[in-house]
């Protein structure tokens, strides 16, 4: 390997913790990750990493060196770059990760575009609503819905999610209509869990700035979106969702709205990419293609008070 691959490779163990995964990520052997970790340390002239039979941590030398690495990579990256958009575009493998319902209703659909734009660029989209690793998991980016929590990681804002309140037909002939929250107690929900923590997401809408929410009844919790929805449509009970996610169910007269003057505040949206990795042009330009996507389809979906 030459020196630059050298600390691709050592910048990835680090931060997988795990000659194995950063070997599977790298789509490497593990023998060569070793050995590659192995020479630079001789190049070096100093013991890189503690190893154990769980755990690869960076010694005080290797945390030095990998700080340094993150910065020649992004150099090596950006000047590499600069000559690959003028001459032939960006290209290689792009690994995204999306929630499910946007990536089947909104990004699937517009992913020919895109390709015919960006002839050279292949993409491996995965569909999960779970928060996932991504160094561990060797993903580029990953688009997610509400307030991000990796310290680790840099967040472009995509736009804003607009919720809204729904009920069956079915539903709300047996049971009335809700007018206002006050009302909610005479009510049923289905309940939402984070795929992730198995919180149970409050019932929420904005009172001017403020953020209201109120404990609910309801018999039934899922842990995805497309349960939710079903669960909505059987008539269990009334649920908050992202508008774009159920305009073919109101259009089609299967769900109605209700209390539009008392939606929950719109989920802000957010593409992430690890912190190590300086914005590639493959990237770069998904993310800016993504934003004006998301945008545009959603916008006709946040008409109502917000």
């Amino acid at each position: 390997m030459d020196r630059i691959d050298l600390f691709r490779v050592f910048a990835r163990v680090v931060e997988c913790a795990n000659f194995t995964r950063a070997a599977d990520t790298l789509g490497l052997p593990r023998s060569s990750v070793s050995a590659a970790i192995q020479e630079l340390e001789g190049r070096i002239g100093a013991r890189l990493l503690h190893r154990t039979t769980r755990k690869v941590s960076p010694t005080q030398d290797g945390a030095a060196l990998y700080e340094r690495c993150l910065r020649l990579i992004a150099d090596v990256e950006e000047t590499e770059n600069l000559f690959r958009q003028t001459s032939v575009g960006p290209g290689g493998m792009l690994r995204v990760d999306v929630p499910g319902r946007i990536g089947r209703l909104i990004i699937a659909p517009a992913l020919p575009d895109f390709l015919a734009s960006y002839p050279k660029i292949d993409i491996t989209l995965s569909l999960t609503d779970r928060t996932i690793d991504l160094v561990e998991e060797g993903v580029d980016c990953v688009l997610r819905v509400g307030k991000p929590h990796d310290s680790g990681m840099i967040a472009r804002p995509i736009g804003d999610l607009p919720l809204i309140n729904v009920a069956s037909p079915c539903y709300l002939s047996r049971h009335g209509t809700p007018c206002t929250p006050g009302d909610m107690t005479a009510h049923q929900v289905v309940h939402y869990a984070s795929p992730s923590s198995g919180r149970i997401a409050p019932w929420e809408w904005l009172d001017g700035e403020t953020v209201r929410t109120l404990s609910t009844q309801g018999r039934v919790s899922v842990n995805s979106a497309e349960a939710y929805i079903a669960c909505c449509l059987a008539g269990l009970g009334l649920i908050q969702i992202p508008a774009y996610d159920v305009q073919q169910h109101l259009r089609a007269g299967e769900l109605i709205e209700v209390m539009p003057d008392y939606r929950a505040a719109p989920m802000p949206m957010n593409l992430l990419y690890p912190h190590r990795q300086h914005l590639s042009r493959r990237v770069q330009v998904f993310a800016d293609w993504l934003d004006a996507l998301l945008k545009g389809q959603l916008a006709g979906n946040s008409s109502g008070r917000k």
